[in-house]
């Protein structure tokens, strides 16, 4: 049996997993299409700066999160002063910090999808008139589905499991940004925890088991509709 802290743990990791999958899908799916349909200067280096939180310590990454989006980094300020938004030590930063470092694996495996498909087909289908919007709707998307499943799988696993730029950006505040990670940090700090820790380790071994079970079923959803 789990206490109400543990149990508001798993629900912000899943929370926190969820919302930073969501919105990094969102952007690999544009910035991959971007570097996988485009040339244009400055690619190389746009493609540099969107893997640098792969290769970065998380705590940096939770640092730069936190001179830019800080009360007092310039896009922090201007968040709170017009809308009364902060990010910082809030269950969001977490999601966004989490998001950040889990990007990368979501851009990549998405952009390798998208470059495997054949442009020849989105040519034919532009020949019959197809919009751009059309082509990315119904030919390489659908195509390219077993890629975003890996994607989201992948991001929405590194999310679970991310600490360093999630304690360094949002703290590890119980009831608000304290996912199973930090639960887990938590608990060995305190003498006769490493019963919690274990418990919650196991929880979050549960919970990976059950995201590839997820994706698994999910390829296989993909690949009879596109047979179909």
């Amino acid at each position: 049996m789990l206490s109400p802290d543990e149990w508001e743990a798993l629900r912000l990791t899943l929370v926190v997993a969820g919302e930073a999958t969501l919105f990094g899908m969102i952007a690999a799916v544009g910035f991959a299409w971007v570097l996988a349909r485009y040339r244009f200067p400055g690619r190389v280096l746009l493609d540099a700066g969107l893997h640098a939180p792969l290769i970065l310590p998380p705590v940096v990454v939770g640092f730069v999160l936190l001179t830019i989006f800080g009360v007092q980094g310039p896009v922090g300020r201007w968040l709170d002063a017009w809308f009364g938004v902060r990010l910082a030590f809030t269950s969001a930063g977490a999601a966004l910090a989490a998001g950040v470092c889990a990007f990368p694996l979501m851009l990549r495996s998405v952009r390798l999808a998208i470059e495997g498909v054949d442009p020849k087909l989105e040519e034919a289908a532009r020949s019959l008139g197809a919009g751009a919007w059309d082509r990315a709707v119904t030919i390489v998307l659908p195509l390219a589905w077993p890629g975003l499943v890996a994607g989201a799988v992948v991001g929405f696993a590194a999310a679970l499991g991310e600490f360093g730029a999630v304690i360094t950006f949002a703290a590890s505040i119980p009831g608000e940004t304290q996912t199973l990670p930090l639960a887990i940090y938590a608990a060995l700090q305190v003498p006769g925890g490493e019963a919690t820790a274990a418990r919650l380790s196991a929880i979050s071994f549960a919970l990976a088991i059950a995201g590839l079970v997820a994706s698994e079923a999910l390829l296989r959803f993909g690949r009879r509709r596109a047979g179909a």
